[in-house]
């Protein structure tokens, strides 16, 4: 499979992989996530690794086909429209509209019961409408995950995303009200 970084950038021209693959395991290896006060961690694999790597440059990206352009989230080897295994990363503006979003009440684990209650939000990118993300509404990156008062959460408000590099070294998206 081959990755390639779409944007003009001199400083990451490769066009076999991408930050994050096998030649860059930094972020793949570390695992990531805030285990140290309990919250759960994504673990990157293979496809999804440069996804978490750009995002620890602060860039919000999405695989895309490289034969038909068709974007897709989450990552995968494979276009499921025309079934090529090449692919590349497409840079996304960052913006994006809340689609739907939950308030977890407990039961919960630990970590999470003491933020409680806090937002989870599905975020539509403007950019590729078809692409939803998961996150959280919080006042700042490094914010507490209870930082959004519930009651200012609306589907369709619009977000951007923000950039919160874990205890365990993994960067992860959040999103930010775009207005406050």
């Amino acid at each position: 499979m081959t990755q390639t970084d779409t944007t003009q950038d001199t400083t990451d021209t490769a066009t076999d992989t991408a930050p994050g693959t096998a030649t860059d395991t930094t972020a793949a290896a570390s695992g990531g996530g805030d285990q140290a006060n309990g919250l759960l961690a994504p673990v990157p694999d293979d496809d999804g690794a440069p996804f978490f790597a750009y995002a620890a440059r602060g860039e919000l990206r999405v695989q895309c086909c490289a034969d038909c352009g068709a974007s897709r989230f989450p990552p995968r080897p494979c276009c499921p429209l025309c079934q090529s295994f090449e692919s590349l990363w497409k840079k996304m503006s960052g913006r994006g509209r809340i689609w739907s979003y939950v308030r977890p009440h407990p039961p919960l684990l630990p970590a999470y019961a003491a933020q409680a209650p806090y937002n989870v939000v599905l975020v539509e990118l403007v950019d590729a409408p078809h692409i939803r993300l998961v996150g959280n509404p919080v006042a700042s990156a490094d914010a507490a995950l209870n930082s959004v008062p519930p009651e200012r959460i609306r589907i369709g408000a619009p977000v951007k995303a923000a950039f919160h590099k874990t205890d365990g070294g993994l960067t992860v998206v959040r999103w930010l009200l775009e207005r406050p």
